[in-house]
């Protein structure tokens, strides 16, 4: 087990310790109000930690404390690392991002487009082009999720059994018999739609290299960069440091809820939002990206491939509000932000809701979890608690506020 620590003083790396110590005031305000259980914040200049705040607790009813070493489930932020295992793959030539997708899942072979309609009158027909790899790492392959009520098409993945992503007791393979017997909502590469498309690079992951997908992370991505605690389960040991999962109650405050099945190896293996993690791991996975590929002498990328990751993909140049409002979890404007592979990408500054730099890419998670990385400022931060929100909030826009008015030089 390895714990995050902080390495520096704030002002050795230009940041403003007033500022930091604000932020922790107004985060430490919502675990007073109820609203959170507790959080952990680091963030880091040129690699090294110069602010680490734990606060609350993991677990309310224990009275077990937030700590350096707890275990956060990171649901969606897994998508980055399925897009560098893919990644892997294309450096290997095992894979192309420019392959269609029933090349290596045969099952997508006679997949259908929605045309029109709805319900018993729905229209199909077969797409123009095929869905590409490429689509899958951009949420562009017309996939989508069936919690959105937004299309006709996101009725059949209800109908389906796809409530929570994946039918109930089935497995990866199962899972993608599903999602494909489902029409696209679109012609694949035409537009975004955040969806389930991370599930099926996870499938395409397993069927390249030969490895389950939990083997392939655990032995090609967290043991080489000595991410300690990260896999889509916890041991015996382990357990103890897993913070409680929490809902907002209709009464207000918070509430204990089921979240991922972590303890055992889960039968559907989510590449969507399947992952456990501490700071630490992240850190090390956010040094990765910041070093373009490498760290402590060990590859496993090259600099233009997390280049490539890292920049816009979506159709035109456009940002994720040309195509509609589906909002990431807690982050409610979509304005000036693009898509990479995995990650969003800020494309424009001065239309983005919080003041990010130019090529700032990241992800966060069901649960309120996030991590960016700013290259102009040379700045990684990430954020935990376990509150999975009903409705959108300015939480985390307004860490990164604070974040910014702490950088100083």
């Amino acid at each position: 087990m390895a714990q995050l620590r902080q390495e520096v003083d704030p002002g050795e790396v230009g940041l403003d310790a007033k500022a930091l110590d604000r932020l922790d005031q107004y985060l430490a305000h919502y675990v007073d109000e109820g609203r959170l259980p507790g959080y952990l914040v680091s963030v880091a200049r040129g690699g090294r930690i110069a602010h680490l705040t734990t606060h609350g607790r993991r677990d309310i009813a224990a009275g077990l404390p937030v700590e350096a070493d707890t275990l956060w489930r990171i649901y969606s932020m897994t998508k980055p690392v399925t897009a560098v295992a893919a990644l892997m793959l294309v450096e290997e030539g095992r894979l192309s991002l420019d392959d269609p997708v029933a090349l290596h899942l045969p099952v997508f072979a006679d997949v259908e487009v929605y045309d029109s309609g709805s319900g018993d009158d729905m229209k199909t027909r077969p797409p123009a082009q095929p869905m590409l790899i490429r689509h899958l790492l951009t949420h562009t392959a017309g996939l989508t999720f069936a919690f959105y009520h937004s299309h006709p098409v996101d009725a059949l993945y209800r109908e389906a059994g796809l409530e929570s992503s994946v039918p109930s007791g089935a497995d990866l393979p199962r899972t993608m018999e599903v999602y494909a017997s489902l029409p696209l909502q679109f012609e694949p590469g035409t537009q975004w739609n955040y969806s389930v498309a991370s599930n099926v690079m996870g499938r395409v992951i397993e069927v390249v290299s030969g490895q389950p997908l939990d083997a392939f992370f655990a032995e090609r991505i967290f043991g080489p960069l000595g991410m300690t605690d990260a896999g889509f389960c916890v041991s015996d040991q382990q357990a103890p440091r897993l913070s409680e999962l929490y809902g907002e109650a209709d009464r207000g405050g918070i509430e204990p809820i089921a979240g991922l099945p972590l303890h055992g190896r889960p039968r559907f293996l989510s590449g969507s939002g399947g992952m456990v993690a501490s700071a630490h791991d992240v850190h090390r996975f956010m040094e990765l990206l910041r070093r373009r590929g490498e760290l402590d002498g060990v590859r496993l990328l090259a600099p233009e491939t997390v280049d490539l990751m890292t920049r816009n993909h979506l159709p035109g140049g456009a940002d994720l509000r040309a195509f509609g409002s589906h909002p990431a979890h807690d982050e409610p404007g979509n304005d000036g932000i693009g898509f990479g592979f995995g990650v969003s990408v800020v494309i424009d500054p001065d239309r983005t809701l919080a003041p990010l730099g130019l090529g700032t890419y990241g992800w966060s998670g069901a649960a309120t979890t996030t991590f960016w990385v700013d290259p102009d400022r040379d700045l990684t931060v990430q954020f935990y608690t376990q509150v999975r929100p009903k409705t959108s909030h300015t939480m985390i826009l307004d860490l990164k506020k604070f974040v910014h008015e702490a950088v100083t030089g």
